[in-house]
């Protein structure tokens, strides 16, 4: 006996639950990225310079992944942008995670950025482009 299982569309209901979940994800992810992350590396706060010390890049790093930063956070509440600053915000926090266990020697702070790179690759997938006409969650 054979079984097949046939795959339903996702219901209207956790389309919409799902849309919402994503941007309250994103409005938390930019208001995190803004205050927490690149508003210190941005401002020159002592922690922020003393970690890219260690680092041993220079502070031009420092400035460039606020940036980076930045972008993201702005690029999470801008429909068009989202997948794509999600993406990069992903790709950041792998290198955040390769520098904490790899140059700092501290894969303990490796969590935080392990966290939030699952949440933007999950942010990001979800936010993909599609093709027209599919069953996908709308921006």
């Amino acid at each position: 006996m054979t079984t097949t299982l046939i795959e339903t569309p996702p219901t209207p209901r956790r389309t919409v639950a799902l849309h919402k979940t994503l941007w309250v994800v994103q409005i938390l992810m930019a208001v995190f990225f803004l205050v927490a992350a690149a508003g210190p590396k941005l401002a020159g706060q002592q922690y922020a310079v003393q970690m890219f010390d260690q680092i041993g890049a220079g502070q031009w790093l420092r400035y460039f992944v606020g940036v980076c930063e930045l972008a993201g956070a702005i690029g999470l509440m801008i429909p068009r942008l989202t997948a794509l600053a999600a993406t990069g915000l992903t790709a950041l926090m792998a290198g955040a995670i390769i520098t904490n266990v790899v140059v700092l020697d501290d894969p303990v702070m490796a969590i935080t950025p392990a966290v939030l790179l699952a949440v933007f690759a999950w942010v990001a997938w979800s936010r993909r482009p599609r093709p027209a006409g599919s069953t996908a969650v709308e921006q």
